[in-house]
């Protein structure tokens, strides 16, 4: 009895008890569904990430203004720092004369804006971004038409706006131009000159695309009754000058903030290539959960096989005898139960890798992340756990009865 002729006696003993074994496949099919769907949908969120990170461009760094904690220290109180304000970030985008760099500016004016054309009205969840000209290039956003501020706007303040494609598509029509036309937002009237390509968003914070961004200046006014607080992101061309750059702009921000010698900033900084590398470390430890998670519950699936084959074993006694009788060596009776054992698991894989695609990609579009993921890695992995547990679960049933003694067996009711 050759191995082909193993195998095909292996999937003729599957198929004599179908159900059976598409209730064992399936315990493997859901372990491994677990393993690749959230594998799928960390390499998704990943992907997005990667790419956000890839249109804002590693080369740049941020100037905020310093988180301020509550409470004690050891037994000290933690020094507060003011919020940095528009006119020392203006001074700042005026003096930084760092080579070859680019100074966004921007607020956050309120995040339940409601914003009104004629009859029409969006929920009240919209952004306003403050902003200077340099904020649409720098962070990786696209106009779908219109224009981007010019500098006579953002310096004087003037009533312009750039929304996003969620905000057209509540306000107007598909067919309807919005170039040009007046919104109301904030109690003041704003000529929206452009519309931002679609962006999408990761999880359920702010996105541009349920947007408003006017001139920085006419935030400052529409917001005066808020606390702003103003940003700055600085682009340099070269990666290798990102380190002197941030130091210099260091020295202009403590200038103009007047930062004693010796004193702490009273800002903070923070560049792309640490949110970068602060993603990757978050997304490789969901990525040992998510591997933890279907670990264990393959676990529960390798024991369950192992039990299926093992009254397999007890219900086929005789059979083996009979093949033991006509020849069959111990090798081969072993070879023909872990086939069986592989074959079940690898059904089950199949079906686990499928389902796993499927369900990694909808958490993905779930969370808001666009793109259909295909993980080659984890299908693969997949399939290879699924031959290990197939030949681990299988061995013992199979050992048991390469040792039944062929008299014994034929006996055996």
């Amino acid at each position: 009895m050759n191995l082909v002729e193993n195998i095909k006696e292996g999937i003729r003993s599957i198929s004599s008890n179908l159900l059976r074994t598409i209730l064992t496949a399936l315990i493997v099919a859901i372990g491994i569904t677990s393993l690749v769907g959230i594998l799928t949908a960390i390499d998704g969120i990943q992907n997005s990430v990667s790419d956000s990170l890839s249109d804002l461009g590693v080369n740049t760094f941020d100037i905020y203004s310093k988180r301020n904690r509550r409470g004690h220290s050891g037994g000290v109180t933690e020094k507060s720092y003011p919020a940095i304000k528009l006119k020392e970030a203006q001074r700042f985008t005026e003096n930084y004369n760092y080579p070859s760099n680019v100074v966004s500016l921007s607020t956050s004016v309120t995040s339940i804006a409601e914003v009104k054309y004629k009859s029409e009205k969006t929920n009240p969840n919209v952004w306003v971004i403050g902003a200077n000209q340099e904020y649409v290039a720098l962070k990786g956003l696209n106009l779908e038409k219109g224009r981007n501020f010019s500098a006579i706007e953002n310096q004087y303040g003037t009533n312009v706006a750039i929304i996003g494609l969620d905000v057209k598509k509540s306000l107007f029509k598909d067919s309807e131009n919005p170039i040009g036309l007046e919104i109301m937002v904030l109690g003041f009237k704003y000529r929206i000159i452009g519309v931002l390509e679609e962006k999408g968003q990761i999880g359920g914070g702010n996105s541009t695309d349920n947007s408003v961004i006017i001139p920085i200046a006419s935030a400052s006014k529409a917001g005066a009754s808020r606390d702003l607080r103003y940003s700055l992101t600085i682009g340099i061309t070269t990666g290798a000058e990102l380190d002197a750059a941030m130091g210099e702009a260091t020295s202009l921000m403590r200038q103009i903030r007047h930062d004693r010698l010796g004193d702490d900033n009273s800002f903070e900084l923070n560049k792309s290539e640490t949110l970068a590398d602060t993603m990757a470390e978050i997304t490789n430890v969901m990525r040992i959960g998510g591997f933890g998670i279907g670990f264990i519950t393959l676990l529960g699936a390798s024991i369950a096989l192992m039990n299926i084959m093992m009254v397999s074993v007890t219900e086929r006694t005789r059979e083996v005898g009979v093949r033991k009788a006509l020849g069959a060596t111990p090798l081969r009776i072993r070879q023909q139960f872990i086939i069986e054992a592989i074959v079940v698991c690898l059904m089950g894989g199949i079906a686990g890798v499928l389902m796993g695609i499927g369900v990694g990609n909808l958490i993905s579009s779930i969370i808001g992340i666009g793109g259909f993921i295909v993980p080659w890695v984890w299908m693969i992995m997949g399939f290879i756990i699924c031959i290990v547990v197939g030949v681990i679960s299988g061995y013992w049933p199979a050992y048991k009865a390469s040792k039944l003694d062929p008299i014994e067996s034929l006996r055996f009711e």
